[in-house]
């Protein structure tokens, strides 16, 4: 009961709760990606759709549309 009176009543307790929380649904996460794309391995790119995932095109990565080279 003392553990349980640690993690839930102090700020260190729910600190690692939120941390453990995090760490589990990143490893769930990659784990699910991975199997995602063995499933889906020869999936062909449809025309006018980009290449590469959700990050690569979160912060425009390719820097294909880059405004600052004239």
């Amino acid at each position: 009961m003392e553990f349980f009176d640690w993690l839930f009543n102090t700020r260190e307790g729910v600190l690692w709760l939120f941390v453990g929380g995090f760490v589990v649904c990143a490893i769930l996460a990659l784990v699910f990606e991975r199997s995602t794309a063995k499933r889906f391995h020869d999936h062909e790119p449809v025309e006018g759709e980009e290449e590469g995932g959700f990050f690569d095109n979160l912060f425009n990565l390719g820097g294909d549309d880059s405004e600052d080279s004239e």
